[in-house]
């Protein structure tokens, strides 16, 4: 497949995301009701990917988003600055002492074991990003002056406010203009549209939206929620009971969107909250490919395997520009991603392509 990936000599970062960033407090193996102590991640779903893209596959990398200028601003920052991505396109909002003007989002979230399932709970209302409007970021001084080859973002930031719509339709234009591919990660959750005009919304935004991306990440409820398509025998669990019906979808969404250059999205069967069935498939010039298929995976954190997936999907498109190497570094990342805790990645690329290879678990010397 043929991206047109601006040259990396003339572009500062090979990618960048747009998207907020939160503090993850996790209560280990217990539960958030009953802990008396927390572990401190970064984590987000468009950060988690660029930060992937950087930490295990080299790339030079830079988050685009908005903090309160405060301690846990400041903390956020250096958590970023310790995964080696670039925080020079942060925009600082000033803050009172409270938060009323706005503040930094936390994310509490306990892993799962067994029959019980992983718990998130989001406390991110008004927070610096989802206040900030596009002219809070120079888009044209990011993409025109400082180059970048890859911008990923998605549907969870647009959600976060009018002000987000705007701007993740702002930056998808400026990149655009300049030759960036764009990367976007539907990832609907009505809940999250419900008080900005929910799935009338949802569709308004990621139908324009849509019109800028060049890889589009989404199972099939997302296809219907955000984009309005339908296939004749939808079934909301096609995603893992039938292929079918996602490959009917694919199909309709690329006809809708011919700038679509590959559609892609991870399958997972839950068998236990850490035991899930795992692989995905990419659509690109007009055939599908899979995976290889990862069952009775064991996991330790299941958050951030989908963004895991999206990094080692975007990794593999822009070095080989293989859709079916880029779904398997995808599916591979993804899968060691969740045995380790945290939203992050802390798998190598030497790691990921054994994997991929076919390598074992046993003990390395």
């Amino acid at each position: 497949m043929e991206l047109n990936l601006r040259p990396a000599s003339e572009c500062t970062f090979d990618a960048v995301s747009l998207g907020e960033v939160m503090l993850r407090l996790d209560p280990g193996e217990g539960r958030i009701r009953t802990a008396r102590s927390f572990r401190a991640w970064e984590g987000g779903g468009e950060y988690n990917v660029i930060r992937g893209l950087h930490k295990c596959f080299g790339m030079k990398t830079a988050v685009i988003t908005a903090f309160a200028d405060n301690e846990v601003g400041r903390l956020m920052k250096d958590f970023i600055e310790q995964g080696g991505v670039s925080t020079d396109l942060i925009y600082w909002k000033k803050t009172d002492g409270i938060g009323r003007i706005c503040r930094n989002g936390i994310n509490f979230t306990e892993r799962g074991f067994g029959i019980r399932g992983a718990v998130g709970c989001s406390d991110r209302a008004n927070t610096a990003i989802s206040q900030a409007t596009p002219e809070d970021f120079d888009f044209e001084y990011i993409f025109g002056t400082l180059g970048v080859r890859w911008l990923h973002t998605g549907g969870i930031y647009a959600a976060l406010s009018e002000q987000a719509c705007e701007t993740v339709i702002a930056a998808c234009k400026a990149a655009k203009k300049y030759g960036t591919i764009v990367s976007y990660d539907l990832n609907y959750r009505p809940s999250m549209w419900s008080a900005i005009g929910g799935l009338a919304k949802a569709q308004e935004v990621n139908k324009e939206v849509a019109k800028y991306v060049d890889v589009m990440i989404g199972n099939e409820e997302d296809f219907t929620a955000c984009l309005g398509l339908q296939v004749e025998g939808n079934d909301e669990n096609l995603k893992e009971l039938n292929l079918d019906g996602y490959y009917k979808m694919v199909a309709e969404a690329a006809k809708t969107y011919p700038n679509f250059k590959a559609i892609a999205t991870t399958l997972r069967t839950v068998k236990t909250a850490t035991v899930n069935d795992w692989k995905a498939i990419c659509w690109a010039d007009g055939e599908i490919h899979m995976s290889k298929a990862y069952d009775g995976l064991e996991i330790m954190d299941r958050v951030g395997g989908g963004d895991s997936f999206a990094s080692g999907l975007v990794y593999g498109l822009m070095t080989t520009g293989d859709p079916a190497k880029a779904v398997n570094y995808g599916a591979a990342h993804g899968a060691l991603a969740m045995t380790t805790p945290g939203d992050t990645s802390m798998a190598t690329c030497s790691e990921v392509e054994a994997i991929m290879g076919g390598a074992g678990a046993r003990v390395k010397r």
